[in-house]
């Protein structure tokens, strides 16, 4: 029995292999239009298969006349990569953040993986960006071309002009709506892979930067990063994000915190500002990292400990995660019985178990969640009065606060990276007017998402792959403004020179905020300024 199972292990290795040979070897063919119009309406068929709200942003008289039309041009035989440029901009008009396509792109073996990493850093890693009225400027220079400085604009690489580049990437992916903030957030991680994917992975680059009305062209070359060794950096007020620079020894303390070995700091943290901890900083960097229950316990113990007044939330750049991560939060923000989100609407009722969360598990593991979650999952989906099918879900039912809810006041952080599930939770909190929001527009919508179960297709004949989103995820709380996202109560718009200094203009808005209004803190007028520890 023993041989038969090894035996098996090594022809599933060896097939894989073989199929990763394949496909790197065949990935720039030529591929006959016959095959490519079979992909595009195969993925129209899938999408009205699955995708619940398709027509939410895009009437369906002008999504089947793009499907059409893109059809219509395909004249001739083309790489997946070519076509890969005219699919994802027609899905990209169905406006939904999470409905993801990906291009068939070269897989690296674990030996070529180590020996780029043994490399070093890549020509983009070496520089930080931020996009500003479709331009591309130099925050942070790691580099060793220590004449380009903060400020510096990317004006081409390798003689291709930055300009263009950016926007044709903007064509292939898309934000939830019609939001004006959740793109120029995205696009200092999407336009380096999105640069490989059509250029390949490239050890040397010649970047031409523009800075003090002159132009220059350098050869950036892959750099090996030397070890650190007790390497300190100043923090200063920033968006850098308290208590990062906390030692974080205990395996306990690492999974509540949610501690990356490799950034070295934590996914959750609460930081207690003023001298007599009346007012708490909390910063949250995703939904679905570390032990949020037991996070949140503390935490929120420790603000009802020390009389905590004033609450202030980070959710800048906090991409979203679980649902029932931000629901369990919620149940300390909100200050009566609250309902979280609306029933999950779907396409069907065996939507979620044709496409389940494990589909793209190993066969072993389908074969024993498979006879558990099938029956679960057919019998809480239900048809309503309306025609449309809806998952009954513990977020959609009344609960009561956590008997450590904070009662005080509190300030919500967000910008164009506060997307899914911590768009979710804005939308709540902003509906039920129990926070003050600073900072800009969300990436996410405030009507919510379609999200929840995202399984990944894969096109038959140029293995594009699309993940899809499964269910409507939308708040208890709405906004008559359909396809945007949540709005701060305080705007605030950072310049270059903010971005480069790292200025946190937002949580200096919030801090003044609070000392006009010092009755918050129940406080006399001889109280102290309040000031960052």
């Amino acid at each position: 029995m023993k041989k038969i199972f090894f035996l098996f292990l090594f022809s599933q290795l060896y097939i894989q292999c073989k199929s990763v040979e394949e496909h790197n070897e065949h990935l720039n063919d030529l591929i006959a239009e016959s095959r490519l119009k079979q992909d595009v309406d195969f993925t129209y068929e899938k999408l009205q298969r699955l995708h619940p709200k398709l027509n939410w942003y895009i009437s369906k008289k002008e999504l089947d006349f793009k499907f059409d039309s893109l059809k219509n041009t395909i004249t001739k035989p083309m790489t997946s990569f070519e076509f890969y440029k005219k699919l994802s901009p027609v899905v990209a008009s169905i406006r939904q953040g999470h409905l993801i396509v990906s291009p068939a792109s070269k897989i690296l073996s674990k030996s070529e993986q180590k020996a780029m990493k043994d490399k070093g850093a890549g020509p983009f890693s070496q520089f930080e960006f931020e996009f500003i009225d479709d331009k591309m400027y130099v925050i942070k220079n790691k580099s060793d071309e220590n004449s380009i400085k903060p400020g510096a604009e990317l004006i081409a690489i390798n003689n291709k002009k930055t300009s263009e580049l950016i926007a044709e990437y903007n064509s292939l992916f898309t934000s939830d709506g019609y939001n004006k903030t959740f793109k120029r957030k995205r696009m200092p991680n999407m336009f380096p892979a999105f640069y490989a994917y059509e250029n390949d992975i490239q050890d040397n680059l010649f970047f031409s930067f523009k800075q003090n009305d002159s132009i220059e062209v350098l050869c950036i070359k892959r750099k090996k990063e030397s070890p650190l060794k007790n390497k300190k950096s100043a923090v200063k007020m920033s968006m850098i994000a308290p208590g990062d620079n906390q030692i974080i020894t205990s395996k306990r303390d690492k999974n509540t915190y949610g501690y990356d070995e490799t950034t070295k700091r934590n996914n959750r943290n609460l930081k207690f500002i003023e001298e007599d901890n009346s007012v708490a900083l909390l910063k949250i960097r995703h939904f679905a990292i570390g032990n949020p229950s037991r996070f949140y316990k503390e935490s929120f113990k420790k603000m009802q400990l020390n009389n905590t007044k004033v609450l202030i939330i980070d959710l800048r750049d906090n991409s979203g995660g679980s649902i029932s991560d931000v629901e369990n939060l919620y149940s300390y923000l909100a200050d009566t019985t609250y309902v979280f989100t609306d029933p999950f609407q779907v396409v069907s009722k065996n939507t979620l178990i044709k496409k389940t969360p494990f589909s793209d598990s190993p066969f072993l593991a389908k074969i024993l969640i498979a006879p558990f979650y099938t029956p679960y999952t057919f019998f809480k989906i239900h048809k309503k009065e309306d025609g449309n099918y809806y998952a009954s879900t513990s977020t959609s039912k009344p609960k009561s606060i956590n008997k450590n809810a904070f009662k005080g006041k509190i300030y919500v952080m967000i910008n164009g990276g506060t997307f899914s599930a911590s768009s979710i939770i804005s939308a709540n909190l902003k509906g039920s007017n129990r926070a003050t929001f600073v900072g800009e527009e969300t990436g996410g919508a405030y009507n919510g998402t379609v999200a929840g179960v995202m399984p990944t297709i894969k096109l038959p004949n140029s293995e594009i792959k699309i993940k899809i989103g499964l269910m409507v995820v939308a708040p208890f709380y709405k906004t008559p403004v359909e396809g945007r996202g949540i709005f701060p109560d305080k705007e605030i718009v950072h310049t270059l020179p903010d971005l480069i200094n790292r200025e946190d203009l937002e949580l200096e808005w919030i801090l003044n905020d609070i000392k006009k209004n010092s009755k918050i803190l129940n406080k006399n007028e001889n109280n102290k300024n309040i000031t960052l520890k």
